[in-house]
């Protein structure tokens, strides 16, 4: 039997190798290879017997991480094996042979042991390899001699000496094509460095680069990097070197300096540390120059400006949350105020992990104690930290206090890992930037003390001073009811451009996919009772209450409805039990989640019964409205029990009748009692002579008969119990939705029957009403006009119809509504 202490002593011993500071030789390599692997089998069996027993996701991350360490001392092996081969050879026989032998045969095999033993870069291999074979060749015919003598052991000694031979010269031949094929990389680099002229960027005016060229209109833009602080100084660095551009441009760029926690630094445009640091990368600092200083003061200044805000530092340039209509998160340059000139710094507040990694060559304490701080904020995943971290109250969902932005960008994941190769390794990016003699001779540009005399600038110094208070932005706008008995229904519409559903204050509404409705609705504005209904049960006092007003209508302690863009919330509490349903779209699936959410306030254990009902109709509602009775005789349901999900669809009529499918599955959260119940028989359910207000299957507590079939009235009812603990919540999630054939209906099954699926789409539904709500260019209070607008079009509304004298009073014909772009035709 394996156990976690196991575990614990294999990785500890894996630690204890990796640490080692004794791999001196090639042999004491492989050597490490080979205990690594042993170590991580053992630890990969040991997490397959523990995953057993906890279930595998316990282990995830430990299994992909033993999982690309044993793939990494692969690979290491087979380099060392290519370069450095006789590291595994035994070269036993050949010190038994020599022993004894004259002292010139041992301090020659001293001589070949000592090369050996050395680790060689690849530049030195072909150097080494012909000094061993030259001495192996020596002991060779020394050994020959003693053989000849009737000496012991020579031949298998001189056997080994072969085998060692052939090794070192593969070796030689190996390290020669590798840097055969590093030099020709090396000189495609620089001819490709060489080939880039930068003459034609270059302003013949104010001698500074232009933002671009315009190849489209075969002009350069109109904009310029005009500022020293700028990530663009690299390549003017660069292009002076070349000789591309004179000296004189280097100083045409702007060097406004501001004051900084009592330093000094050059102004920036967005006060990004992109534009600061990004240069540093392989560009030298030298002390007690104008661009020390500034690097200097801005890490201080971002991390003085990390704790004004409550979040941990490193403002940057980076993606945020706020997507395209194809959800890809946008980018954008963020700052600190005081440090750029660009407006409205104070307005985002967004951290990009990257931006401590480049901190980490200025302040490498600071940005370690950072790091763990943005990991205690989540932004650390499997692969690494994550692209952002956004806490802009006005892009965050309720009750959040920040978004993190879960992509990786290739060029800030670049950056983090050469300013981190600088932090550990003395600089070492830099020093091979500095060793090419072209940038040598242009260093001293770097080299620029701090001008003296100088007045500071403060840009934006209204900005500065606000970000030292915390400002709560207004967030998502919601519409909140406190009953649902209203003259005329209050609507909220909720969509994904396909699947939409139509639901009111009383809980009410309608589903449909496309041109084809999903339930059965009518307009009636004085009942209001058509829709999917969640009927809640107390198993003891057989007391009966719906989600939401309807059907039941059983008056509440107390009732709240909150809608926004992208949900519906439904509070009510009723002795002693707090009902919360949200309804949200999927947007990635012809889908609806609704999620119940029981809550036990009361001092005992309850048993809560919850019942969905829905009237399936998956045709035009047209069609529907004509002749329900036919419709519904082309209904077919049945009952997935794997996934606890019923499943309907419509016979095709004729070969034209495109298939359409419906899912309605259910999932639990918390103790659950007894098998998922079903029924698709709206006569079994409702009983003779009753209404959705009080249906037999629910009020007598009979359990539902489970009918499938080609039923004459078919529904949509799922039935789960759950036990609530005092002050325990219980959650259980319903779902419907539409697929065009029955295999995809059985993986949308599968999907919507995940715990965690109503969390997800949630997120979802929310990016999708901010990216929809950005595109077409609306706030929230616009957005919910257009709801409150669209109520009174599904739901006739006497109140705003003039009265009988008033319409009287009209004289003119339809044709006087043309001239205003109204036909008449359908009257409103």
């Amino acid at each position: 039997m394996v156990t976690v202490r196991q575990l614990r002593g294999e990785i500890e011993a894996c630690k204890e190798l990796l640490a080692s500071d004794s791999n001196r030789s090639p042999s004491s390599w492989f050597l490490l290879f080979d205990s690594l692997e042993k170590h991580g089998a053992e630890i990969t069996d040991i997490v397959d017997a523990l995953s057993i027993e906890h279930g595998p996701e316990s282990f995830e991350d430990l299994r992909w991480w033993v999982g690309a360490l044993r793939q990494q001392v692969r690979s290491y092996r087979r380099d060392v094996m290519t370069l450095t081969p006789w590291g595994q050879l035994s070269l036993s026989p050949i010190e038994a042979a020599i022993e004894g032998l004259a002292e010139e045969t041992d301090a020659h095999w001293r001589d070949v042991a000592a090369l050996l033993d050395a680790v060689p870069t690849p530049l030195e291999i072909p150097e080494l390899a012909d000094q061993a074979l030259l001495k192996l060749a020596v002991l060779q015919a020394q050994l020959a001699e003693s053989s000849a003598a009737g000496g012991h052991g020579a031949q298998s000694a001189s056997s080994a000496i072969s085998r060692l031979a052939t090794a070192i010269e593969n070796a030689s031949g190996a390290a020669n094509d590798l840097l055969s094929r590093l030099s020709r990389l090396a000189h495609k680099c620089e001819q490709i460095v060489e080939e880039m002229d930068f003459r034609f960027l270059l302003d013949p005016e104010r001698k500074v680069f232009t933002i671009g060229y315009n190849v489209g209109e075969l002009r350069p833009d109109n904009s310029f990097y005009d500022l020293l602080a700028s990530e663009a100084r690299l390549a003017s660095f660069v292009a002076i070197a070349k000789d591309d551009v004179p000296q004189e441009h280097w100083f045409r760029m702007g060097r406004q300096l501001t004051s900084v926690n009592g330093g000094r630094a050059l102004i920036s445009w967005t006060g990004t540390m992109f534009e600061y640091l990004l240069p540093l990368l392989v560009m030298r600092n030298y002390e007690g120059t104008l661009l020390n200083e500034t690097y200097r003061s801005v890490v201080a200044r971002q991390i003085k400006y990390g704790r004004e805000r409550g979040v941990p530092w490193g403002v940057s340039e980076s993606a945020y949350n706020v997507r395209d209509l194809q959800l890809n998160h946008q980018y954008g340059p963020f700052g600190v105020p005081g440090l750029g000139l660009k407006r409205g710094l104070i307005e985002n507040l967004v951290i990009a992990p990257y931006a401590t990694m480049l901190a980490a060559m200025i302040s490498p304490a600071e940005a370690m104690e950072n790091l763990r701080a943005l990991e205690r904020e989540g932004a650390l995943g499997r692969f690494g930290f994550y692209e952002s971290i956004d806490y802009t109250k006005e892009r965050l969902p309720q009750v959040q206090r920040r978004v993190i932005i879960r992509s990786f960008m290739t060029h800030h994941q670049g950056m983090s890992l050469v300013a981190l190769i600088n932090a550990l390794d003395n600089s070492r990016m830099e020093n091979r930037f500095h060793a090419d003699p072209q940038v040598r001779a242009t260093e001293l540009l770097l080299q620029e003390r701090v001008p003296v005399g100088v007045p500071a600038a403060h840009p934006r110094a209204e900005e500065v001073l606000t970000g030292r208070v915390t400002q709560s932005l207004p967030g998502m706008v919601t519409r909140v009811y406190n009953t649902p008995g209203l003259e005329t229904p209050r609507t909220q519409l909720l969509s994904n451009g396909t699947y939409n559903v139509m639901i009111t204050t009383a809980g009410a509404g309608y589903s449909a996919c496309g041109p084809n409705a999903v339930t059965r609705w009518r307009e009636d504005v004085t009942k209001d009772n058509w829709g999917t209904f969640i009927y809640l049960r107390d198993v003891r006092s057989a007391t009966v209450w719906s989600a939401g007003h309807q059907p039941v209508q059983r008056r509440p302690q107390s009732y709240e409805v909150a809608f926004s863009e992208d949900k519906a919330d439904f509070w009510r509490s009723d002795a002693g039990i707090v009902t919360h349903l949200e309804v949200v779209i999927s947007a990635e699936d012809n889908a609806e989640v609704r999620r119940v959410s029981v809550t036990n306030n009361s001092v005992r254990t309850r048993e809560i019964e919850l019942t969905t009902y829905a009237e399936i109709v998956l045709a035009p509602p047209q069609a529907d409205a004509a002749h329900p009775a036919f419709s519904n005789l082309f209904i077919e349901t049945e009952f997935f029990a794997i996934e606890n999900a019923l499943l309907a669809h419509r016979r095709r009529r004729s070969s034209e009748d495109k298939q359409i499918w419906a899912v309605h599955a259910v999932v639990a959260e918390g103790d659950t009692l007894g098998a998922v119940q079903y029924e698709t028989d709206r006569g079994r359910f409702l009983g003779r002579g009753h209404t959705p207000a009080d249906p037999v299957a629910v009020m007598e507590e009979r359990p539902l008969s489970n009918t499938v079939g080609a039923v004459l009235d078919p529904v949509f009812s799922l039935r789960r119990r759950v036990r609530i603990p005092p002050n325990e919540t219980a959650r259980v999630t319903f779902s419907t939705a539409i697929a065009n054939t029955r295999e995809e209906a059985m993986t949308l099954a599968d999907k919507y029957h995940d715990p965690s699926i109503f969390e997800r789409e949630s997120r979802l539904a929310w990016t999708k009403a901010q990216v929809e709500m950005s595109h077409l260019n609306l706030d929230a209070e616009e957005a919910h006009l257009f709801q409150r607008l669209a109520a009174r079009i599904i739901y006739s509304d006497p109140s705003l119809r003039p009265r009988p004298h008033v319409l009287g009073l009209n004289t003119k014909a339809q044709s006087s509504l043309w001239p205003y772009a109204i036909s008449g035709d359908l009257p409103i």
